[in-house]
């Protein structure tokens, strides 16, 4: 991860330059405007893109998630990223397995970007590479964490705080809210000791290696 980090810092690209492709193997399609992409341009960039995705899909996420690893807080006492190393580094701690492990890892990755929706933002990250059970936690965490939010909310009333309730009895229903309780509220605090994101690094790389389920993209 630093390596390659290391490696694409460079002085900001200047007009007229091009920005290397990942292969040196690899065609540039010569038009400026896609309307002007013929067939063979687009089989030419789809074809490059299918490797392109293979190898980058994981590198650019773990990139995205360490691009706000100095970030001050607003008052918790560790910022966001180290919130994501915390969950993920106990749900290694508790066993669980690698998808839920990466899961755990980005299950607040748009928290500060996208932070009205930003429950989806991490679900459709994921969707493609993780179970259906993982999914429907990412879209369903931030209700399930109201009834611990008291006075976060400017709605107090109790048709808003205790909204999981309407999905007592789903299959997913338990495994949320374990998964706020034990591994989303708590992990806030500094005395622990996170794992670092190198060590989460093979697991993810391994989850985003997965064919892409058709029935989640």
């Amino acid at each position: 991860m630093a390596a390659r980090t290391k490696a694409t810092e460079r002085v900001r690209r200047r007009a007229g330059e091009r920005d290397p492709l990942l292969r040196p193997e690899w065609q540039y399609i010569e038009h400026c405007n896609m309307d002007d992409y013929g067939q063979e341009d687009w089989l030419i960039v789809n074809r490059q893109r299918a490797e392109y995705l293979a190898e980058e899909r994981a590198t650019q996420a773990l990139e995205l998630l360490s691009a706000s690893r100095n970030a001050p807080t607003f008052g918790y006492l560790i910022n966001n990223y180290e919130h994501c190393l915390q969950t993920a580094t106990l749900l290694h701690r508790d066993g669980h397995d690698e998808e839920t492990i990466v899961t755990g890892l980005f299950h607040d990755i748009g928290f500060i970007v996208c932070p009205e929706n930003h429950e989806r933002f991490a679900a459709d990250l994921l969707r493609p590479f993780v179970s259906e059970k993982n999914v429907w936690m990412l879209e369903h965490h931030e209700i399930f964490q109201r009834v611990h939010l008291h006075g976060f909310y400017e709605r107090q009333d109790a048709e808003f705080i205790y909204a999981r309730e309407q999905w007592l009895g789903h299959p997913f229903y338990d495994w949320t809210v374990e998964f706020v309780e034990r591994y989303d509220i708590v992990a806030i605090d500094p005395d622990i000791e996170n794992l670092p994101i190198g060590f989460f690094e093979p697991m993810v790389r391994r989850v985003f290696s997965r064919s892409p389920s058709p029935d989640r993209e």
